[in-house]
């Protein structure tokens, strides 16, 4: 998401003088017991004036967006809501984590997050939305309708708006849980018109004026403003009173004509020619009036004569126009009086390309973009979407640039063929996948009729395009799993790419390494993530970037290596950001297995929490069942064997719920471990044959005493293990292969099995893969110990079997002095003096102001020093050899 415009989340300063409307106050105040207020009424009502005038005399926290058109995007909508918000929800930042999404989230998951952040406000606080009217979203209104639903108690919800919203009312009106205020309550009384004319504009006017001035505006505050506007400096008050009728169009056009009649020339022109901005400072203005350092003057002149400048930020630089005086204006600037039509078009499209200039050397790119579209500059806006290697709808851009890309021609799009493969990317990129296609075809038939036209060898441009999209259909077959047409699109992208490409290349090798990973050819993915990583060094935080990491991570993860792979989480939760990305689920689950694995079983749940805190944000994310098996395992390593089984059967069915069946073979073999935990060796035996895993059915065998049946299926297990190069599940076949032996009586060969599998697994420093296996392991380490074979690995394994009750014949060496353990470093000193203060890993690392990973380095270090592996023991080992 692109940075937010701070100015939308400033409260309107309240006017120094303003008609007092105390009976509206209070019906607001009384409001406060209800879930939400509505001022629903046209523009030019006061609704903002009598919001603000109210919120200046409460007493409680108050978090303001004023929206506008594109907040329809309901990414961009609830980060306006966060950020007003966070203030108040500092602490909690479930709805800030899921909009750091790669994909938009749905709405109404960003509607829950909101919900469950907003249950932390323990003070009474309201959250008001400014002209709700501009966003056009269906999505949004049943998002709010269910916000209103769940709403915290302290939480007030205030809308004003030009319009009913498109969420139903009527069961909120049904249980007194909604304050109205309409057209007809805002409308000033001929007792308020006669303070806002005289108090507010300066006008004094006869009783009798005001009554027929009241009447002919129906108390309408604009018509009001306007008019008394129209007669200051006027002899003819009472003729003017008098022939003031019509609707409020005719009046409206009317009074401009008036107003802009009464300022001086320069003023005229000023107000015409920015009237194409949105928001106005004066830098801005004297760019596009071409007109240095005079904008500032004029705009507080503006101001001071209240000529409907409505100011956005304390200090008084950006300001914007009233809704409808901007309209208006712009309506005169079309017609551009005594211009011809064609040459009045010339001139706005004119002052939209410099306010484009402007913003985009002002580094407001999507600014920028709005107003390229709207001087129809089909080159620069195009230029500005593509952005300087990153696009805009990879920015939060998404919603707007579709919207261009839906205006332009289809005569327009064909004849830019690499228009349409942007409309592809913005449309893959928001989710729309089954559109894309068709999008590419397009460009493609486009593509063949230009070159079939020029019978000349295509160029570097077309060559770059076609590449482009060979990358984005490379990218529709992951979300199908198609490995082949992932390989062939994703080399033909690489083939036809601009080398100076770096996001498509790096897009390409992505999901080159992504197919690869399906394959099971891990060499040759990570050789791919590698690439990526290489190619977008210089694009901070990239999508790219951060899941070629992640994927390298899980590679080294997969290989054994979990010092390197746990680095390696360490940097992706580095550039995900804080808050992180949704997508740094993969590594706080990668860092919570591997510390699982170093039996730090506190802390693997802490990364396993935060990782389930990101994946509950977004429904549709297949690591939320990799996390129900991590937690499975977790949970039978406590003992809680009823726990495991519930976070297995919700993992199963929300693999099933959101077709990620690919998940269900790591679900199913943890269901049969806990199944064998149980004694249940027929539901074992049965899944593990439905979803033929041969190691989960060596297992049950295994149980079942069929020892040979167990040996044959490992063995030919380990053969493919072996060949494809599955280091992690060749030494889990090796672990289980040593317990089959030991049980079939062949306690050499099972020994020495046993030590080439402890061979692989100490550079990882593996714990929980032994341990897990229980007591016919730890004898057989007790085995390996006698007979000489790596003793110290040995005895850390087994001191861990004894720390949690085990019952085995290996005690550590009582001969075992201070001299004989190896001497601690003054860093690992300095850490077992703050382990013994009672110092979490996270707190120690505050301190000392050092990584996370880099205390459980030195952590890991101090344990084998000393021969144990929680924190009491070491304690209590440190104080015996007087270390502390």
């Amino acid at each position: 998401m692109s940075t937010l415009l701070q100015t939308k989340l400033y409260i309107p300063p309240t006017r120094s003088t303003i008609v007092p409307r105390s009976r509206l106050i209070e019906q607001l105040t009384r409001g406060l017991n209800g879930k939400l207020t509505l001022l629903s009424a046209p523009a030019g009502f006061g609704k903002t004036t009598l919001i603000t005038a109210w919120l200046s005399q409460l007493e409680r926290p108050i978090a303001w967006v004023s929206l506008d058109e594109d907040d329809s995007d309901p990414q961009q909508f609830f980060s306006y809501i966060a950020a007003a918000l966070h203030p108040f929800i500092a602490n909690r930042q479930t709805l800030a984590n899921l909009l750091q999404a790669s994909q938009p989230p749905p709405a109404k998951a960003l509607a829950t997050a909101l919900v469950n952040d907003c249950t932390a406000v323990s003070t009474p606080c309201l959250l008001v939305l400014d002209d709700y009217h501009v966003v056009e979203s269906s999505e949004i209104d049943l998002a709010l309708a269910f916000l209103l639903d769940h709403m915290p108690p302290h939480l007030h919800l205030v809308i004003t708006s030009r319009s009913d919203p498109g969420f139903p009312l009527s069961r909120l009106r049904a249980r007194n849980q909604l304050t109205e205020i309409r057209a007809d309550d805002l409308r000033f009384s001929t007792e308020e018109t006669a303070v806002f004319l005289q108090s507010v504009m300066g006008i004094t006017l006869s009783p009798e004026q005001i009554s027929a001035l009241e009447a002919r505006t129906e108390g309408w505050v604009a018509g009001l403003q306007m008019a008394a506007l129209s007669m200051q400096n006027r002899d003819d008050v009472d003729e003017f009173v008098t022939s003031f009728t019509g609707s409020h169009r005719f009046i409206m056009d009317y009074l401009v004509e008036e107003v802009l009649n009464q300022q001086p020339i320069e003023v005229q022109d000023f107000l015409l020619q920015t009237a194409v901005l949105t928001r106005l400072c004066a830098d801005l203005c004297d760019a596009i009036l071409q007109t240095p350092s005079t904008s500032q003057q004029i705009l507080e002149q503006l101001e001071t004569h209240n000529i409907f400048l409505i100011p956005l930020d304390d200090e008084r630089r950006w300001y914007r126009y009233h809704h409808l005086f901007a309209d208006l204006l712009r309506q005169r600037l079309a017609q551009s009086a005594g211009l011809p039509k064609g040459d009045a078009e010339k001139r706005v499209t004119e002052l939209h390309h410099r306010a484009s200039i402007w913003y985009e050397n002002n580094g407001l790119e999507i600014d920028a973009f709005h107003h390229a579209a709207a001087a129809h500059d089909i080159e620069r806006t195009e230029r500005l979407i593509e952005g300087d290697g990153i696009p805009l709808h990879f920015r939060g851009a998404g919603v707007p640039v579709l919207h261009w890309l839906e205006s332009l021609p289809t005569t327009l799009l064909d004849a830019r063929p690499s228009l349409w493969v942007t409309y592809a990317s913005v449309l893959l990129f928001v989710g729309q996948h089954t559109a894309v296609e068709q999008k590419l075809q397009s460009a493609e038939a486009c593509l063949a009729s230009s070159v079939a036209m020029q019978s000349t060898k295509p160029d570097a441009t077309t060559q770059d395009l076609v590449g482009r999209i060979a990358a984005l259909r490379a990218t529709l077959a992951i979300i199908q799993q198609d490995v082949a047409t992932i390989i062939t699109q994703s080399r033909q992208a690489l083939e036809h790419l601009h080398p100076d490409n770096l996001l498509f290349r790096s897009a390409a090798a992505y999901t080159l390494g992504v197919a690869y990973h399906l394959k099971g050819d891990r060499a040759a993915a990570s050789q791919s993530f590698t690439e990526v990583l290489s190619l977008t060094e210089s694009f901070e935080g990239s999508i790219y970037t951060i899941a070629a990491a992640i994927n390298l991570g899980q590679l080294q993860e997969a290989d054994n290596k979990l010092w390197l792979a746990s680095e390696t989480y360490e940097r992706v939760l580095q550039a995900a950001g804080d808050p992180p990305q949704l997508i740094a689920c993969e590594a706080f689950l990668g860092l919570a297995r591997i510390q699982y694995q170093w039996n730090e079983l506190d802390t693997a749940l802490e990364y396993g929490q935060q990782c389930a805190q990101l994946t509950q944000q977004q429904e549709s994310i297949d690591t939320f069942a990799s996390y129900g098996v991590f937690l499975a395992h977790l949970k039978l390593a406590q003992g809680d064997v009823s726990g495991a089984t519930a976070a297995l059967a919700e993992a199963e069915s929300f693999a099933r719920r959101h077709n990620f069946l690919f998940r269900l073979p790591d679900v199913v073999a943890a269901q049969v471990l806990t199944l064998l935990r149980q004694g249940n060796l027929t539901a074992a035996a049965y899944l593990a044959e439905k979803h033929e895993l041969p190691v989960s059915q060596a297992r049950v065998k295994l149980a079942q005493g069929d020892l040979r049946g167990a040996l044959a299926l490992l063995e030919s297990s380990r053969q493919q293990r072996e060949a494809n190069g599955w280091h992690d599940e060749r030494l889990k076949i090796m672990i289980l292969q040593a317990l089959v032996l030991r049980a079939q009586g062949e306690k050499d060969e099972a020994v020495q099995l046993l030590g080439d599998a402890l061979a692989l697994a100490k550079p990882g420093g593996f714990i929980r893969i032994f341990v897990d296996e229980g007591l016919p392991m730890a004898q057989l380490l007790s085995e390996a110990v006698a007979r000489g074979i790596r003793p110290d690995y040995c005895g850390k394994l087994l001191t861990v079997f004894e720390a949690e009750g085990q019952k085995i014949e290996y005690k550590p060496d009582p001969s075992l002095t201070q001299s004989s353990i190896d001497p601690l470093t003054n860093r690992e000193l300095e850490i077992l003096t703050l382990i013994a203060a009672g110092l979490k890993s996270k707190e120690i690392a505050e301190q000392l102001v050092v990584s996370l990973n880099t205390v459980l380095y030195h952590t890991k270090n101090i344990y084998s020093k000393l021969g144990v592996n929680k924190r009491t023991l070491a304690i209590a080992k440190a104080k015996e050899f007087n270390l502390i």
